[in-house]
């Protein structure tokens, strides 16, 4: 099975990357089941409902989400009526949506996903690690093939989470940070890991934002509004090839795709 996962997609220029990029990445590189971080989609915080109509259009099976989840207030009343858009598992019971899911591919297999959110700098959930551990049991039932989507701020976290979970599900991938780590590799037990898959977006830019906004903020410390920059964009993902029967990674693909720009 090849499983492509898409970094997070910011704003109108991710999306714009994803429509005129995925369709013909999923089509050359025979690609089986495509997972998307979309949290930032809307303008940069967020989601709405037209927006992620517009993802699961463009072959897009399961989208994650993060700390922005509930930026666009939208969200609250539409999450629970998408099966595949998710909510990190972390988050408190009474919280709307679900955490994990199991979903069809292309070629027939089920694929598990698990949206988990790091604690270091970011918001006091629920532990990670063992809220994996609840997650994966349950999905495993189902499925040999694991994914898991952690979006955290600290390297160490998820480095920690990946040795964690090593044997345990095909793979441990990093977003939030919006930059691309080098450090994909496949682990002893057979999962594959990277500490951030990177962003879907544009990279003339600091992680996304105008760099005049983020820099006069800087300078200042005064509070003003982000804006989505529009510059070089590009999609960025890591390619996997998985063991369906044993649900280990054989290899993992770091991609970084220039949208062409008239």
């Amino acid at each position: 099975m090849r499983l492509l996962f898409v970094g997070d997609i910011v704003g109108k220029p991710g999306r714009r990357a994803v429509h005129d990029l995925l369709p013909e990445l999923v089509r050359n590189r025979q690609i089986d089941f495509v997972i998307a971080n979309g949290e930032n989609a809307a303008a940069g915080f967020g989601l709405t409902r037209e927006i992620i109509e517009e993802l699961f259009g463009n072959q897009i099976d399961v989208l994650t989400t993060g700390n922005h989840v509930w930026d666009k207030k939208e969200i609250l009343d539409c999450i629970n009526d998408y099966e595949s858009l998710l909510r990190p598992a972390n988050y408190p019971a009474p919280a709307p949506g679900r955490g994990s899911v199991v979903m069809p591919a292309v070629n027939g297999r089920h694929v598990g996903v698990v949206n988990l959110m790091g604690r270091i700098f970011m918001h006091p959930l629920e532990c990670p690690f063992r809220t994996a551990e609840r997650e994966i049991e349950r999905l495993r039932m189902r499925t040999q093939v694991i994914i898991v989507d952690i979006h955290a701020e600290a390297t160490s976290e998820k480095i920690a989470l990946g040795w964690f979970l090593d044997g345990k599900v095909t793979a441990v991938l990093g977003t939030h940070t919006h930059v691309q780590t080098a450090d994909e590799r496949i682990l002893p037990s057979g999962t594959a890991y990277i500490t951030d898959v990177g962003m879907t977006g544009p990279f003339d830019s600091v992680i996304g934002t105008r760099k005049e906004i983020i820099l006069e903020r800087f300078l200042s410390q005064l509070p003003n509004k982000f804006e989505v920059a529009k510059g070089d964009v590009r999609l960025q993902a890591v390619l996997m090839e998985i063991d369906v029967k044993s649900g280990t990674a054989l290899q993992i693909e770091r991609l970084s795709l220039p949208l062409h720009q008239e």
